[in-house]
């Protein structure tokens, strides 16, 4: 059965989409530590992130610096926090979060709530800083 990610990949499930390529999808998580929280995935659907391939997890990691860039520059932070934790989802992800404290990437805070017009908000300033990169 297809991971929730390759759902949202294939447009069976909507999503906040920031940017893809011919290998890599980069969205917005819906649950949020805060807003810009990004996930960056490979279209290949593998469990874990460490058995990609080495040309898999290099691009994967090529392309969410890409991703970071413009979230950065798109939402007011002092840097962009990388967790790759591989348990909640069984397909690989990278979670790209701005943050201005440790405390910001802490999985336990609780998540945010945006309604649908502030995610296609983030993810279009996202895009448009993308664009500028």
């Amino acid at each position: 059965m297809a991971s929730v990610f390759t759902r949202i990949i294939n447009g069976e499930i909507p999503c906040y989409k920031v940017a893809e390529d011919d290998r890599y999808f980069a969205f917005l998580d819906i649950n949020p530590l805060k807003e810009g929280h990004t996930l960056v995935v490979p279209k290949y659907e593998t469990d874990y992130v460490f058995d990609l391939d080495n040309d898999q997890l290099a691009g994967l990691i090529l392309f969410s610096k890409k991703i970071a860039a413009a979230i950065k520059a798109a939402i007011p932070c002092t840097r962009i926090g990388v967790a790759i934790l591989g348990l909640e989802v069984p397909h690989a992800h990278i979670h790209l979060v701005p943050m201005n404290s440790m405390e910001d990437v802490n999985f336990k805070n609780p998540k945010l709530k945006f309604t649908s017009e502030e995610f296609k908000s983030t993810a279009e300033k996202i895009k448009d800083k993308l664009i500028s990169l």
